[in-house]
């Protein structure tokens, strides 16, 4: 069971929520961020190192402190502001026409430690680190998780009454040509309700946002125990997500380039690579898999369909029958000798948003020397996996389109 609430968003004016929203602090670097940000853009507040000449260290003190000026500021100019009631908000994404409808909420961070809300990746220490300053400092959840719920037919009804008796608050499409759309639910008795069929909602599983979720789970037990009156009622117990049913996502590819061959050459690779897989050459159209054990590689100016033989797979482990395992254990691990695919300098990771022509790219331009393309993991691998307790491997999953930052904030500063 999950507890959930609504809650006083702090959020853009309409007239400036295009601008005021921006993408996610971990999928672009400083230099893009720079160039990328408009004056009112939430990036001088979740990567402020932007506003120092040269840019500035992102883990250093003065940059910790800009992000706190910058959210004073932004509100103290009416760029972002609270909500005078809590509510639930739809936050919906249209991508390549597709739409997928979120519910931005507050989730409990007691739920995180008990496991009510499951995680399928690992987190890094100094990450984990980095993002909880920033929610400790700032009072608030910046930037929302991105969660996903089983399946529910109630939920989906109250959205879809929403949805269509309503005009959004923001309707923009960002610079990626996906479209966001924020609704606020105002009435009292549907809010209620909301949070009455999440109670009976099993577990809500983190898609994207792994730190974030953490560091706010540890700004919590922090607040907990600087409270000798702690209830669990707080606002500070309480942290941003958007939560989707599991139905509406969907996760792209997250593909592999190699930078040598383990001291084989092309033909040898192929000849190796026969013993546990059927090999078929596709020659110089783009190869792109079409179910799961399938892969595509392009090597040697060549795209090649790699079909992994029965036997050398286990579908009945959560682990053994994800594509990145087989493809680690038959081919990185067992021929190229990659072992490690945290640290290893040998290997690279290339989201599929950016298509099956970067692979081509990135090889015959000299930098990498394989690139393998694979079928994309399902939401019931990660559900499968999230509720077995089992850690899929480091990139495996890549979900598109991103929430924007700055649709919605969460505050927990007293006022």
């Amino acid at each position: 069971m999950v507890r959930i609430k609504p809650f006083r968003a702090v959020r853009p004016p309409k007239e400036h929520a295009a601008e005021v929203a921006s993408r996610p602090y971990d999928v672009l670097n400083s230099a893009e961020a720079k160039t990328e940000a408009t004056e009112r853009s939430l990036l001088h507040i979740i990567k402020p190192e932007i506003d120092f000449e040269p840019i500035a260290d992102e883990h250093s003190d003065p940059v910790y402190d800009k992000a706190v000026e910058n959210f004073r500021k932004w509100q103290s100019e009416g760029w972002l502001r609270q909500d005078p009631e809590e509510y639930y908000y739809i936050y919906a994404q249209t991508m390549e026409g597709r739409t997928q409808y979120g519910l931005a909420m507050c989730c409990h961070f007691e739920d995180y430690l008990s496991g009510a809300i499951k995680k399928h990746e690992l987190t890094r220490p100094d990450k984990e680190e980095d993002r909880m300053i920033h929610v400790r400092n700032q009072k608030a959840n910046i930037e929302p998780v991105f969660f996903a719920y089983p399946d529910n037919a109630e939920i989906d009804a109250i959205v879809a009454d929403v949805v269509k008796n309503n005009a959004p608050e923001y309707d923009f499409t960002a610079a990626d040509g996906f479209g966001h759309q924020l609704w606020v639910i105002r009435d009292r008795k549907t809010n209620d309700r909301i949070t009455e069929i999440f109670a009976g909602i099993p577990a809500l599983y983190v898609a994207d946002g792994h730190h974030r979720t953490a560091a706010a789970a540890r700004v919590g037990q922090e607040c907990r125990g600087k409270n000798p009156n702690h209830s669990g009622c707080e606002e500070y117990c309480y942290f941003l997500a958007v939560t989707f049913p599991a139905n509406q996502l969907r996760i792209i590819d997250y593909n592999r380039v190699v930078k040598d061959l383990n001291g084989l050459t092309p033909a040898e690779l192929l000849e190796k690579l026969k013993e546990s897989f059927t090999v078929e050459d596709k020659g110089t159209e783009e190869y792109r898999p079409t179910a799961l054990h399938n892969f595509a590689m392009y090597l040697d100016g060549r795209w090649y369909s790699l079909t992994a033989k029965p036997g050398t797979y286990d579908d009945n482990d959560p682990i053994g029958v994800l594509d990145v395992t087989v493809l680690s254990n038959l081919v990185l691990d067992k021929i190229l000798d990659i072992k490690d695919l945290r640290t290893s300098k040998r290997i690279d990771f290339v989201g599929g948003i950016r298509g099956l022509g970067e692979l081509k790219r990135r090889v015959d331009s000299g930098e990498m020397k394989a690139a393998f393309a694979l079928y994309p993991v399902s939401m019931q691998q990660l559900i499968n996996i999230a509720d077995t307790g089992n850690i899929m491997p480091p990139k495996t999953t890549w979900f598109e389109p991103k929430l924007r930052s700055g649709v919605v904030i969460h505050s927990f500063e007293e006022k």
